[in-house]
């Protein structure tokens, strides 16, 4: 059977060829339509706006399903996942073309990459190509990639929470930002959590900005007890935890208008406070309904309007009780941070203030 020929999507005026157009990406569910790879290209075109607001001039890692979406298949988190079926793309993958820019960036373990820096819709559109769904931006533009212009609040429910408590709690952390004189821009995750982003002057380091989210959450579960910033999970209870941890560097949230990997489609969709109040199933927002909603404007069109101080968020860091919290585990071992031991498994006459495990 001769091969599809591939196809051109206009992106923004320029034409980005897209191979393999008919490939399902997404089969049919009983409210959408199976999805082609021509399709999620097209898609990303027509949000130009909204998602160019979200990638332009950040480093960007890309979450590559190449194969598709389908019931079972692994996304690759390290190098054990050698197996699964898509994988996160952190260098510019050979043969980009020449519109495609870059930029270096410096991981937690001191090597360097030179990672997409998208400067024009094309650039998304051609990562479509590439089996791209998920696009993940730093807090960071280009002209200076130490220092971050974005805090992101992620809410993320524990099991025994829904995506309604997830919203609950995201009204209460509007109520603290507008108190603090801050304006949050809210999203859904395009699965069960809320996302809140705030834009930052460019003046803190990375470590102020994880400060800053732990000091967010401590005062939120100060204010609701359904909220936690505890680091093990074993710890959570069935609350809504506040990830600070994703605004450390090299970590990231999927971007505005990402698609994700489940099944209909769904988009990360930015939405007003007063929507995302209203709603109910998070799915309703995806690749078939998203692109009737940027006709109207994208409710993110002045998040760069204004860029807020950290320092009302770091006075709660300051102020509030509790000291650092643990590092993901890929981390090094960070200037005052716990001891790295699961709470449950813990023995303290066997462990030294750094975490390390004294012999018997």
């Amino acid at each position: 059977m001769p091969k599809p020929a591939a196809a051109e999507v206009d992106a923004g005026g320029r034409a980005v060829r897209v191979s393999s157009p008919d490939r399902v990406i997404y089969e049919a569910t009983d409210t959408t339509p199976e999805v082609t790879k021509l399709m999620v290209a097209e898609y990303f075109a027509s949000v130009d706006d909204g998602l160019m607001r979200a990638l332009r001039d950040r480093p960007t890692a890309l979450e590559r399903w190449t194969s598709g979406v389908r019931p079972g298949m692994k996304l690759a988190t390290g190098p054990q996942d050698k197996d699964a079926d898509a994988f996160y793309q952190k260098r510019v993958p050979k043969g980009a073309p020449d519109y495609v820019e870059t930029v270096q960036v410096t991981f937690p373990s001191g090597r360097t990459a030179d990672e997409i820096c998208p400067t024009e819709i094309a650039v998304p559109v051609w990562c479509a190509h590439m089996g791209t769904l998920v696009f993940h931006p730093w807090p960071v533009r280009r002209s200076d990639v130490d220092h971050p212009d974005e805090l992101r609040i992620d809410l993320d429910p524990q099991p025994g929470t829904s995506f309604r408590d997830a919203v609950r709690v995201a009204g209460v952390a509007r109520e603290l930002l507008e108190e603090l004189g801050i304006t949050g821009y809210p999203k859904t995750s395009g699965n069960r959590g809320v996302h809140i982003f705030v834009r930052i002057k460019p003046e803190w380091e990375f470590t102020d900005l994880r400060h800053a989210a732990i000091g967010f959450g401590r005062e939120l579960a100060r204010r609701d007890d359904g909220v936690t910033v505890e680091w093990w999970k074993e710890e959570r209870g069935e609350r809504i935890f506040v990830d600070f941890n994703q605004n450390n560097r090299d970590r990231t949230i999927a971007s505005a208008y990402s698609l994700r990997p489940l099944p209909g489609a769904p988009v990360s969709t930015p939405v007003t406070w007063d929507e995302l109040a209203t709603i109910t199933d998070p799915r309703e927002y995806n690749l078939f309904t998203v692109p009737d909603r940027v006709q109207d404007g994208d409710p993110w069109a002045g998040i760069d309007d204004t860029a807020h101080s950290l320092e009302p968020l770091l006075r709660l860091w300051e102020e509030l009780p509790g000291g650092e919290l643990n590092f993901p585990p890929d981390y090094p071992k960070m200037p005052g941070e716990p001891p790295r031991v699961q709470p449950s498994k813990k023995v303290e006459s066997h462990w030294d203030a750094e975490g390390n495990r004294i012999a018997d």
